[in-house]
C-alpha cells in the first residue's frame, strides 16, 4: 500500500473562518483515516467488505452524532465540526462516510429529536460508543423518490404494534442492532419505530455485487409481522416532515463529505501531473493539464464556501431544507466531474485500486443518487425560486 500522501487544499484561506476546536477536530480525523483507513480500503473495496475494524475509531473521532449533546453520549461539537469530520471521512471513502452519516444523522438524530427520554438514555450512548450500528428504514423497492407512497404499515393490536413491509438500499442493514423505521399507521400517517435486532420476522439481507460503495455493507429490511413493543414508537413527531428532517441533516453532511473525495482526487492528480513524463515533461505542464487542474481547485475552493456558509446558518438554525438541497447537488456534481477529470489525468492508471481515485468516482455515483437524487434536488430548488410545484 502506498503511503497517504495527502495535502488539504485552501486555496482561499478557509482555515481563518475556522475556530481552534474546529481545527482539532478536523485534524484528529484526518490523522485517524491516514492511520486507519488509506492503508486498507483499497483491500475492503475490492473485495466489498465493509472494515468493521474502523467502528471503535470512528466513534474515537466524534463521528457518531458529534452534535448529539454530551449526555447522550456524544461529543456536543457544532454543525461545522459535524461537517468537517463527514469531509475527512469521505477523502477515505465515501461507504465509511455513509456508515457514519446513517449513524448520525439517520438514527441518532430522529431518536433524539423525535424520540422521549427513556429512548435517548436507551439507545444514543450504544450509538455514540458503536457499541450498536443503526440503519434507517425509509426507501422502498417501489417508493425512491416518492417516500410518501411508502406501503410499509404497522397496525395497533393493542398490547404492541404488528409491522409489515419493507426497505431497500439500506446502508449498515446487514450487521445493524436497531434500526429507525417509517411506516403508515392505519390512517395512513407516517411514524417513526425503533425496530430491534432479534424481534420475529425481522430480516436484514445484504445486497450483493455493487459496483459503488463496496466498503459499505447495504441490504434490505424486511418485516413479516413483526411485533413492536409500543414503547418503540418514536412520540414527538410524525408525518412525511418528519423522515424530511433526518434528511436534511445527512444532506448537509454530504455536502461536506463530497468535498473531501474531491479534494483527494485533485491532490492525487496534482501531484501525479508533477511526476508522470510525457514528451520530455511532466504532464502538468501541458495546458490541457493545467486546465483540469485549475478548474478542479477552483470548484473545489467554490463547494468550500457553500458548505461553511451553510454550515454557520445551520448552527444558527436558519438553514432552509432548500438551501441544504443546493448544496448537497452542487457539490456532489463537484465531486464526480473532479473524478471523472481526474481519472483522465491519470490515464490508465486511473482505473487501478493503486490509486482512490476510480474507487471515488464509482463511489459518488451512488452519493449522486441517495438522499435526493441529482434531478430531486434541482427541483426543489425550482420549487423554491418558483413558488410552482413541479412534483405534482
Amino acid at each position: 500500500m502506498k503511503p497517504d500522501l495527502f495535502e488539504a487544499p485552501d486555496y482561499y484561506n478557509l482555515d481563518e473562518l475556522l475556530t481552534d476546536e474546529h481545527k482539532l477536530v478536523r485534524d484528529a480525523a484526518r490523522e485517524w483515516v491516514k492511520r486507519d483507513v488509506s492503508p486498507i480500503i483499497e483491500e475492503y473495496a475490492q473485495k466489498a467488505e465493509f472494515p468493521k475494524q474502523i467502528i471503535g475509531g470512528l466513534a474515537e473521532i466524534g463521528a457518531f452524532g458529534p452534535y448529539i449533546p454530551m449526555e447522550y453520549g456524544g461529543a456536543g461539537l457544532d454543525q461545522i465540526s459535524y461537517g468537517l469530520i463527514m469531509q475527512e471521512i469521505e477523502r477515505g471513502d465515501s461507504g465509511v462516510r455513509s456508515t457514519a452519516s446513517v449513524q448520525s444523522s439517520l438514527v441518532m438524530y430522529p431518536i433524539w429529536k423525535y424520540g422521549n427520554e427513556a429512548q435517548r438514555n436507551k439507545y444514543l450512548p450504544k450509538l455514540a460508543s458503536g457499541e450498536w450500528i443503526g440503519s434507517f428504514g425509509l426507501t422502498e423497492p417501489d417508493h425512491g423518490s416518492n417516500p410518501g407512497g411508502m406501503t410499509t404499515n404497522f397496525k395497533d393490536m393493542g398490547d404492541h404494534y404488528l409491522l409489515n413491509g419493507a426497505k431497500m438500499w439500506i446502508s449498515n442493514a446487514p450487521f445493524c442492532e436497531i434500526a429507525v423505521v417509517w411506516a403508515k399507521n392505519e390512517e395512513g400517517r407516517i411514524h417513526g419505530l425503533i425496530v430491534e435486532r432479534g424481534m420475529e420476522g425481522f430480516s436484514t439481507p445484504e445486497t450483493h455485487n455493487k459496483w459503488s460503495l463496496r466498503a459499505s455493507a447495504t441490504g434490505e429490511l424486511i418485516f413479516d409481522n413483526v411485533k413492536i413493543p409500543k414503547e418503540n414508537l418514536l412520540p414527538n413527531k410524525s408525518g412525511l416532515g418528519a423522515p424530511l428532517g433526518c434528511l436534511d441533516s445527512a444532506r448537509y453532511g454530504i455536502a461536506w463529505g463530497a468535498i473531501g473525495a474531491a479534494m483527494d482526487c485533485y491532490d492525487t492528480a496534482l501531484r501525479y501531473s508533477k511526476e508522470r513524463m510525457q514528451f520530455g515533461k511532466p504532464i502538468g505542464q501541458f495546458q490541457l493539464q493545467q486546465k483540469k487542474l485549475a478548474e478542479m481547485i477552483t470548484e473545489i475552493t467554490k463547494a468550500q464556501l457553500l458548505a461553511w456558509r451553510l454550515g454557520v446558518m445551520r448552527e444558527n438554525g436558519t438553514a432552509t431544507s432548500a438551501q441544504i438541497s443546493m448544496a448537497k447537488r452542487n457539490n456532489v456534481d463537484m465531486a464526480i466531474n473532479i473524478a471523472r477529470e481526474a481519472r483522465q489525468m491519470l490515464g490508465g492508471m486511473g482505473i487501478t485500486g493503486e490509486y482512490s481515485i476510480m474507487r471515488h468516482s464509482m463511489n459518488l455515483e451512488s452519493v449522486i443518487t441517495y438522499e435526493g437524487t441529482h434531478d430531486i434536488h434541482l427541483l426543489i430548488t425550482g420549487l423554491d425560486v418558483t413558488g410552482l410545484n413541479a412534483f405534482k
